[in-house]
């Protein structure tokens, strides 16, 4: 997930209060009025004393330390494999997961899949029913000590499990869930790695 925080701001049309969230390419207000910048609307964005500031004017209060960290992640937006944590020589499994450019992501990243399902530091698996989330048992024996999974499935309307149903079933078999990325504009990652004793 991206970057979520309460807070108040100065437009245009005067003072608001909501909660401010980057979920790349989108910088999203909502207050009484919803602001969305992304693509141009974000070039020039800077930190100043403790704000974010936007090229039309905008300025949302984050506090130094906030503001510098924000308008560096929205400068530099990390990449698919780096939300995910994926790291070269990782050994990688994909399984049921619908998206033809991620193996060649893996594999420019020196992580390409491979079919072996033991020691594996991740293990990505697309799951869009309660009979996949069943097969979470059959997977957790696969991962390394510190591996994780990422269960990926659909979102938004065309979701056909609920996040709340993911957690649920790895919960089950003995996971925790500890970070949600937006896999793609259709998926949505769940990660899940095995509860400390």
């Amino acid at each position: 997930m991206g970057k979520e925080i309460h807070t108040t701001g100065v437009f245009a049309d005067g003072p608001d209060e909501g909660r401010l969230q980057w979920e790349a390419p989108k910088l999203v207000f909502r207050g009484r009025e919803r602001r969305v910048w992304s693509g141009e609307g974000l070039k020039g964005l800077r930190a100043d004393a403790g704000d974010l500031v936007l090229a039309d004017g905008s300025r949302v209060h984050l506090g130094e330390v906030q503001a510098a960290r924000w308008a560096d992640a929205i400068a530099n937006p990390k990449g698919r494999l780096d939300k995910l944590g994926v790291k070269p020589g990782m050994r990688v499994c994909v399984l049921e997961v619908e998206d033809g450019a991620f193996p060649a992501e893996l594999a420019e990243r020196d992580a390409a899949p491979i079919d072996d399902l033991s020691g594996l530091d991740l293990l990505f698996y697309g799951a869009d029913s309660v009979e996949a989330l069943g097969r979470i048992e059959t997977l957790v024996p696969a991962l390394a000590e510190k591996g994780a999974l990422w269960v990926v499935s659909r979102k938004g309307k065309a979701a056909t499990v609920r996040d709340v149903d993911v957690m649920a079933a790895a919960k089950s078999f003995g996971l925790v869930d500890n970070k949600v990325v937006g896999f793609s504009e259709t998926l949505t990652a769940l990660r899940f790695v095995r509860r400390r004793v």
